[in-house]
This record gives structure tokens, C-alpha cells and sequence, in this order.
């Protein structure tokens, strides 16, 4: 039986801190976006956005313990919603 490193154990640790805390960051300045950028009522929109919330944090833990490093998992999610984010700064700006 092999035995797992520290390393190996802090590395899973930080991909599912990444996955769940990441991914909901990431989902929910994903779904905002999603809302504001469809042109349908509000009400519509924002349902809309929450079903394809699902759609996107599954996609995210996915790609999270997908990646070849923690680093790269954290990386892309703090990227990704670091864009976003700006992006939906400048959309609510704008209306």
C-alpha cells in the first residue's frame, strides 16, 4: 500500500477549496452577467441565468480537479473571475 504525501494531500486540499469557494465566486459573477446580458424580461433572465448556474459550477469543479496543478486550477478560477468580474462592473456601469 503506497502512502500519500503531504504534498499530494495539500494539493487535493487546495483544488477542493478552488472547486467549491472558487466555483461559487466564479457561478454566481457568471450567472449576474448571464442575467444582465439577455435581452428578456427580468424575471425570465434571472431564471434563465440561475438554470445555467448549474450548467457552470459542475463545469468549473470539473475543470478545477481536471487541470495538471492546484496552482492552475487556482489560476484559471481567479482569472476567470477576475475578467468576468471586470466585465460586469462595466456592463452595470453602463445601464
Amino acid at each position: 500500500m503506497t502512502t500519500l504525501t503531504w504534498r499530494y494531500r495539500g494539493g487535493v486540499a487546495a483544488r477542493t477549496v478552488a472547486a467549491i469557494a472558487g466555483g461559487y465566486v466564479l457561478t454566481s459573477i457568471a450567472s449576474a452577467l448571464i442575467a444582465i446580458a439577455l435581452p428578456l424580461p427580468r424575471a425570465d433572465a434571472v431564471t434563465i441565468a440561475t438554470l445555467l448556474s448549474f450548467v457552470v459550477y459542475t463545469c468549473v469543479i470539473l475543470w478545477v480537479f481536471a487541470t495538471s496543478s492546484a496552482l492552475r486550477a487556482w489560476v484559471g478560477v481567479v482569472a476567470s473571475s477576475s475578467v468576468l468580474g471586470a466585465v460586469l462592473w462595466i456592463a452595470g456601469r453602463a445601464s
